[in-house]
């Protein structure tokens, strides 16, 4: 499913730098590096490039994410269209936080870097926010979280996925 999702990307911004559609697919919730690391194996770039810029891509949204999303959340359930899906928002990372809370740091590492589906920076981050969690510490642990997954990933989309293709 993630490999069609990018395709469907790759194609979507085929008119465009290829280290620059892998910045946009990185950036992207649910897909974020994991599917910028496919995107990468996909077009051919090497591996070291394709990780630093998917690095990157995953990360540039997250102090965001951490600083503005309860406030713009608690906005947003003001609202009359809005309210549902924010509310569906919050309650997918209120079922997943409980893996985060019982060690904070550490688990934000792994939920964030382990690549399971509903895992991933972006809702690391929203977790982190929702928990109060100290947003420098939240963001070190994301970091770390992105560096994990983008080494399973890499074996992954380079290794096993590159030999198929």
């Amino acid at each position: 499913m993630v490999e069609n999702l990018v395709s469907f990307f790759i194609d979507l911004f085929s008119g465009l730098n290829k280290n620059l559609v892998l910045l946009l697919i990185s950036c992207m919730p649910i897909i974020e590096l994991r599917g910028g690391l496919i995107a990468a194996s996909l077009l051919k770039i090497n591996l070291l490039t394709g990780f630093i810029i998917c690095f990157i891509g995953n990360l540039l949204p997250i102090p965001f994410i951490l600083y503005f999303i309860t406030p713009l959340f608690n906005k947003l359930k003001k609202t009359k269209y809005l309210n549902k899906l924010v509310t569906k928002l919050e309650n997918k990372a209120n079922n997943k936080k409980d893996k985060i809370e019982k060690s904070e740091f550490f688990g934000l590492i792994f939920f964030v870097g382990i690549p399971l589906p509903g895992t991933g920076a972006w809702t690391g981050a929203l977790i982190a926010s929702m928990i109060n969690m100290n947003k420098k510490k939240a963001f070190l642990a994301i970091i770390l979280g992105v560096l994990l997954a983008g080494i399973i990933m890499s074996i992954f989309s380079y290794g096993l996925l590159g030999n198929i293709i």
